[in-house]
């Protein structure tokens, strides 16, 4: 039964946890754990070159607030109201997410940036708006119609190709979030995007090939191309920006937005790469169910 309430709900959670994602991004460019560990409850108890990080701070800690509560009512309304046990499993997943995440916020802090603990966090902030819209496309009208199922003829299959590109963009998020965090230099970070970008092209431009009508499959393709090359292109202006401001004491206002920018477009990279092969286990039928229904046929 489609909830078209709980849809829009699902949507505004999404929409909430990419801020989220947002303003965990400017505490961490404004080296906010670096400059004030302590977190003081007063603003003006700082100097002023540390302000921008207790701001954003204030800030991030009351969006996380807000998207926790939301995550709590979510898992509930899809515990007593969708029938699909998997949907259920996965609110719950998503409130687990949200509580670890808290943690892993609250280690940060304490420990003082602890390199493995950062990067954990980052990452499982990327999953956990990854898993907020999928949320909202699986209790979309759309998606409760059924599929426009479609054949994959190609090789590799288009659900190994998929699964292996959100993988790899999910490395490629732990490899940023190394290098912000100063665990290893750019280098691995480079290569890590010119792999990921061609394997999403690679995915989406098959999808376009093989099944240039199917609109969900194209939508899915040109939105993964899209964020692709933008993210791309503020990743190279990020590090233009971050050479010339190599030796600045504290992060300039052009640093913290072109980063910042990055790791939100890095976040909408992720979700696309998931959203495509959602659509593709959605509407593609694998190669050995199509061969199958051919030797039924015959038969």
């Amino acid at each position: 039964m489609v909830n078209v309430p709980m849809h829009r709900f699902a949507l505004i959670l999404a929409v909430s946890t990419f801020f989220l994602v947002i303003a965990g991004a400017s505490v961490t460019s404004n080296q906010a754990g670096l400059s004030v560990p302590d977190w003081p409850l007063s603003y003006g108890q700082v100097m002023p070159e540390m302000k921008g990080g207790v701001f954003f701070e204030h800030g991030h800690r009351m969006i996380a607030s807000f998207v926790g509560f939301l995550t709590v009512i979510m898992a509930i309304w899809l515990w007593r109201s969708d029938d699909r046990k998997w949907m259920k499993a996965l609110g719950f997943a998503a409130l687990g997410a949200v509580i670890l995440q808290g943690v892993l916020g609250g280690m940060t802090v304490l420990f003082l940036l602890p390199k493995a603990v950062s990067i954990s966090h980052a990452c499982l902030a990327q999953l956990f708006f990854s898993t907020t819209v999928g949320i909202a496309i699986f209790t979309a009208p759309g998606w409760r119609r059924g599929p426009e199922s479609v054949e994959d003829s190609g090789w590799p299959s288009l659900r190994f190709l998929a699964v292996c590109a959100s993988f790899l963009t999910l490395g490629q998020i732990a490899l940023g979030a190394g290098f912000r965090h100063r665990a290893f230099g750019i280098i691995p970070h480079v290569t890590g995007a010119v792999i990921v970008s061609i394997a999403l092209f690679t995915v989406a431009t098959f999808v376009l090939v093989q099944f240039p009508k199917h609109v969900a499959l194209c939508r899915a393709a040109w939105a993964s191309i899209g964020v692709t090359i933008l993210q791309v292109s503020l990743g190279i202006l990020a590090y233009v920006v971050r050479l010339n401001h190599w030796d600045s004491a504290y992060p300039t206002g052009t640093l913290v937005a072109s980063t910042v920018a990055h790791v939100a477009f890095g976040a909408l990279t992720l979700a696309t790469s998931i959203v495509l092969a959602i659509e593709v286990f959605y509407h593609v039928r694998p190669r050995a169910a199509v061969t199958a229904g051919l030797t039924a046929v015959s038969r």
